[in-house]
């Protein structure tokens, strides 16, 4: 049996073109429009986007909000400078899973003061997970949520160094259900106006909630890509926007996928071909091989070299055809990864001899 190499999926990246702050205008940002099948490739700029969308399309968003999830403080005991990453709530009453560091410190009954002198709550590690995994309890009648609002800094991903003025920035515009600790960024380049434009041409727009978990921040491990175990994340797909996929797809119209997380959302409820409504979590892991069944067109941001989203890009396009699109898009100098610029994959790569409409 033949094994993928995380290896096979790397490229090189000038450190100049990650993006470190967003643009003044979130659509302003370059688009790069790619037919994987033809390998056509146009460049533009993403407030352009209705020019390739069409009535009847169908646009999917994940509206899930981000949480100001990265929370700093001190032990009581030593004064020891503690981090901690909310990652979603456990089954006590006040308790959050979270990514701690430094975990080995972190001891069960360890009490951490989080904030600053004139605005700060007790938090005491309850539970004791791997992988540098805490339970942390917050002592406070307060929602744990408001307390993150308040005291809490957006978690940016390790590349960006900048310093975010904006909270907003790192949230789209259409966020809507809390839960997420990263941004699902290729929503960031819509503002209230193009989305408006877009539903104006006909193109109906609906939601899916994917909150992006810890997986984010993780980075493969292994030597071999089905070895990768993916952490799970929740997702809930309503009734309404089963059905209006549904009819779609059996009308043949184009679903349009708003991200990873918005197809990843998609493909898990629409495993048997029709999407099924309702809340589950998944761990599905998309790489070369796989066989979409509900998405026609992609719009997502560059992702990392040897991530597994630009594995799940690579078995859209072919991960050859995807190493010459990233090619161009540096030569181009396109910015890269969460502040970054777009692309909009058009339609799928053929994998069993028929081209995607």
């Amino acid at each position: 049996m033949y094994w993928l190499r995380v290896e096979d999926f790397d490229y090189e990246l000038p450190e100049r073109l990650i993006a470190q702050t967003p643009l003044s205008s979130r659509d302003e940002s370059r688009l790069l429009v790619v037919d994987p099948v033809t390998h056509d490739i146009q460049h533009t700029h993403f407030r352009e986007i209705t020019s390739f969308l069409r009535e009847g399309d169908v646009l999917v968003l994940n509206d899930s909000r981000v949480i100001p999830a990265r929370m700093y403080g001190e032990k009581v005991d030593t004064g020891g400078r503690v981090e901690i990453l909310l990652l979603r709530p456990s089954e006590r009453e006040q308790s959050w899973i979270a990514l701690t560091r430094p975990a080995k410190r972190l001891r069960l009954g360890t009490k951490i003061r989080v904030g600053n002198d004139d605005d700060h709550v007790m938090v005491e590690v309850v539970g004791v997970e791997g992988e540098g995994l805490r339970e942390v309890r917050f002592w406070s009648d307060e929602p744990v949520v408001d307390i993150a609002n308040r005291l809490g800094e957006m978690p940016l991903p390790p590349y960006i160094h900048a310093s975010l003025e904006d909270k907003d920035r790192y949230q789209t515009v259409y966020a809507k259900h809390v839960g997420s600790v990263a941004a699902p960024t290729a929503g960031l380049h819509f503002t209230e106006e193009l989305l408006k434009r877009v539903r104006e041409m006909g193109v109906e727009v609906h939601t899916v909630t994917l909150h992006v978990g810890i997986g984010t921040f993780r980075s493969v491990q292994v030597e071999e890509v089905e070895a990768h175990e993916m952490h799970s994340e929740w997702y809930e797909v309503s009734e309404a926007t089963a059905e209006a996929i549904n009819r779609a797809k059996s009308e043949g119209r184009r679903i349009i996928s708003v991200g990873t997380t918005s197809l990843r959302t998609l493909e898990s409820a629409g495993a048997t071909g029709r999407l099924i409504p309702g809340a589950q979590e998944t761990d599905i892991f998309i790489y070369p091989g796989y066989k979409f069944r509900m998405v026609d067109a992609l719009i997502t941001n560059f992702h990392l070299p040897k991530s597994t989203l630009f594995m799940l890009v690579s078995a859209w396009m072919g991960t050859d055809y995807a190493k010459e699109v990233y090619g161009v898009a540096i030569k181009e100098e396109y910015r890269f990864f969460s502040f970054g610029d777009a692309m909009f994959l058009t339609r799928r790569a053929p994998v069993d001899g028929t081209s995607q409409v």
